[in-house]
């Protein structure tokens, strides 16, 4: 099951007396790379929500969790002041008013507008149940976000496979091509090298000439590079249907694919050759493209 990276999901409940939102975005990245945005007062939660994440079998992509806890029904607990906090954010504010020339209006209502100054005092028994109130939330959202991924997943998938049935049409149009321009090279170089002998008044021996010809029509035969892309093909496909994450995989597939057809572009003599040879290398690129955004 090919996943994107690509994916948003988002959940809103109640739990526990909080009304908690959650958000998840990710974008393209080769390794996972997670960061979280949670209130000051719950961001000890943050290293939690992280491993949590990937034992979801979420395992690359830039993810941003987004999470908005608003406590509507308080329970017993301990407030306090970070006092340091308070005092730099009072100080920068009566700096802001000197810089700019504003009013000086800090009050004890202006400032408790900025949550972050107080801080909730919770046993470990709280914060595990604040914790087990965000997942009920988290999970939710982790079920829509992955769900996305899927969708976006399929319809890579889908595209996937129509560029890939395209350069297996194309690579069967070359090996009808090969073989006739094989032959016809071999007829052409026979006819050459009895020419030059025969100019030059050598005498030949009509094995070695035969054995020449053979040689030379062997270094620009295909053969043994079409089975080898046709194999590639065969693993991209057992690749796409796997269950496993398959971006890295059918990145190292894909080189080996342009490798090929990078060699068989260098061995043909054939102008049709060439020109599919081209149109299959720009095939790859897209494919090469695409699966950047797998995870």
């Amino acid at each position: 099951m090919i996943k994107s990276m690509t994916a948003f999901g988002r959940a809103r409940n109640t739990v526990g007396g909080k009304d908690i939102t959650v958000e998840l975005r990710s974008v393209n990245n080769r390794f996972f790379d997670c960061s979280v945005k949670l209130p000051r007062a719950f961001s000890f939660l943050e290293e939690k929500i992280k491993p949590y994440l990937q034992s979801k079998s979420i395992s690359r992509g830039k993810v941003d969790v987004f999470v908005g806890i608003n406590v509507v029904d308080t329970p017993d607990v301990s407030i306090d002041i970070d006092e340091g906090y308070a005092a730099s954010y009072i100080a920068a504010l009566r700096r802001l008013g000197e810089r700019f020339d504003l009013r000086d209006d800090v009050s004890v209502m202006s400032v408790a507008r900025n949550g972050d100054i107080f801080v909730i005092r919770k046993s470990e028994e709280d914060t595990e149940k604040d914790w087990a109130d965000l997942r009920a939330v988290l999970d939710e959202a982790i079920e829509k976000f992955l769900a996305a991924r899927v969708r976006e997943g399929d319809n890579i998938c889908r595209d996937l496979r129509a560029k890939a049935q395209s350069i297996r049409a194309k690579v069967d149009e070359i090996e009808k091509l090969s073989l006739t321009d094989t032959v016809s090279y071999r007829e052409k170089l026979e006819a050459r090298l009895r020419e030059m002998l025969s100019d030059n008044r050598i005498v030949f021996d009509e094995n070695r000439i035969l054995t020449e010809c053979a040689v030379f029509a062997d270094k620009i035969a295909i053969d043994e590079e079409l089975v080898r892309l046709r194999s590639h093909f065969e693993g991209f496909e057992e690749i796409l249907a796997s269950d496993e994450p398959a971006g890295r995989k059918l990145d190292f597939l894909v080189q080996e694919m342009n490798r090929e057809t990078n060699t068989i572009g260098s061995k043909c003599q054939n102008a049709s050759i060439a020109r599919l040879v081209v149109d299959i290398k720009c095939d790859i690129e897209k494919i090469r493209e695409q699966i950047q955004n797998i995870e």
